[in-house]
């Protein structure tokens, strides 16, 4: 696709990061924002997209969302994922290294890279394993990781096998400013667990994760990022305390960032009853306090990031005996509406949960992507946030649909995206 000389008219503007929130006129060309509020006289746009009573803001960047490719193609590829990461108003994507193979070499990045430009979607960015193979001991070439196009690595979940091994992964990602994703949680303490250690694993005879697995892992990490210097982000945080602790870091300085998953906005352990595998998820859904102190970190900025921690799976992952389903939703096109309930219910304003799609994992990238400023790039949303939809085989891109909120009606839709200059209409 070559990009356009585009002029986007009549829409509510919002950037987060310039603060700017009107109606006007946004326009771009050569790929890039050209201006925003007002229409250069000389400006001719090859096309004019009037979009009255719709939103106009950056891109979304999702910091967690798997894509299942290469090596899953059952579950989802590249093509079907990165259409749903689309119609729910990404252009960027970050995919974790836990693919077959991993991603642990610049071939497989390249590999990746590849068939993304091939599907022509979105962007989308690997995080290359800390680990060879992830097997949590050896490190993997991070330097050569980093110039293939990682611009972050991670074990996805996969825990080091001890602490001197995390802490020469942190010096040697710290020495390349690699910035290091960790979902933290200790595997001892974890046990084989599958849902929140608390009342409803009681009731269902199901072994729990306590709280206490992820906010020691936490814990742990963060003296060792002192130590060392890296840059550390924490991936899909889940609890209270943990939050306790990244707030401490924060406030004495150390590049320390964190990212939730949105559906552990609005779900808790109860979801899980009557054995309901469509909310298995890893780390677990966990108590309505836990709920509450998630949404008030978002809102004060701790999170600085929502993901979707997408994990599209074939039927069968979740037709076994629930502690041997495979742990997982199908979110990314629920992200917009789940995101707009937040703010029908007074938790986030707009403009602050669209940071939180933008610029917040923008900034944590060191992309420059995720605002509307002179010269970034032309990746742009449109959404109505008045249309009403519903999930279902209509409406639905991801091969999964492991998702609890299928059948349910939802409120706010993308419209039309623009990534790169090009623009690409959906509905």
């Amino acid at each position: 696709m070559i990009a356009e000389r585009i002029l986007i008219s009549g829409g509510r503007v919002i950037d987060p990061e310039s603060g700017i929130d009107c109606v006007g006129p946004v326009c771009s060309a050569d790929g890039v924002i050209l201006a925003v509020g007002h229409q250069p006289a000389d400006f001719q746009p090859d096309r004019e997209l009037q979009v009255p009573g719709q939103v106009v803001c950056p891109g979304f960047i999702d910091l967690s969302a798997r894509l299942r490719e290469p090596g899953q193609a059952h579950k989802g590829t590249i093509a079907s994922e990165g259409a749903a990461a689309l119609a729910a108003g990404f252009t960027t994507v970050c995919t974790p290294p836990d693919t077959v193979p991993v991603i642990d070499s610049p071939a497989v990045v390249k590999l990746i890279l590849e068939r993304a430009q091939q599907a022509g979607r979105i962007r989308v960015l690997p995080i290359g394993a800390l680990t060879r193979g992830l097997n949590g001991r050896d490190l993997s070439e991070l330097g050569a990781l980093q110039s293939a196009g990682c611009r972050a690595v991670g074990n996805a979940g996969v825990p080091l096998a001890n602490n001197l091994v995390l802490r020469r992964a942190f010096e040697y990602a710290a020495g390349y400013d690699l910035l290091v994703c960790l979902r933290p949680q200790d595997t001892a303490l974890r046990d084989g667990g599958c849902v929140h250690e608390g009342a409803v694993a009681m009731r269902l005879g199901l072994p729990g994760i306590p709280e206490a697995a992820e906010t020691i892992a936490v814990a742990e990490a963060l003296v060792l990022a002192e130590l060392t210097g890296v840059r550390l982000h924490f991936g899909q945080i889940s609890g209270a305390r943990a939050i306790r602790s990244i707030t401490s870091a924060q406030q004495r300085g150390l590049p320390v960032t964190a990212d939730t998953a949105l559906h552990q906005l609005h779900l808790t352990e109860r979801h899980v009853d009557g054995f309901n595998a469509l909310c298995h998820v890893d780390p677990p859904l966990r108590t309505e306090a836990d709920r509450a102190a998630l949404r008030a970190a978002v809102a004060a900025g701790t999170l600085a990031a929502l993901c979707s921690d997408h994990q599209p799976h074939d039927p069968d992952a979740k037709l076994q005996v629930f502690p041997e389903t495979e742990p997982g939703m199908s979110t990314l096109e629920c992200m917009l509406p789940l995101g707009l309930r937040l703010v029908a219910d007074g938790v986030l304003s707009l403009q602050e949960l669209i940071a939180r799609l933008t610029v917040g994992p923008a900034r944590i990238l060191g992309l420059a992507s995720g605002r509307l400023a002179i010269g970034a790039p032309a990746d742009i949303c449109i959404f109505d946030p008045q249309r009403c939809w519903i999930v279902d085989e209509t409406t639905w891109r991801s091969a999964g649909r492991n998702t609890p909120f299928w059948g349910e009606d939802m409120v706010g839709r993308v419209t039309t995206m623009v990534i790169g200059g090009c623009v690409v209409e959906l509905i």
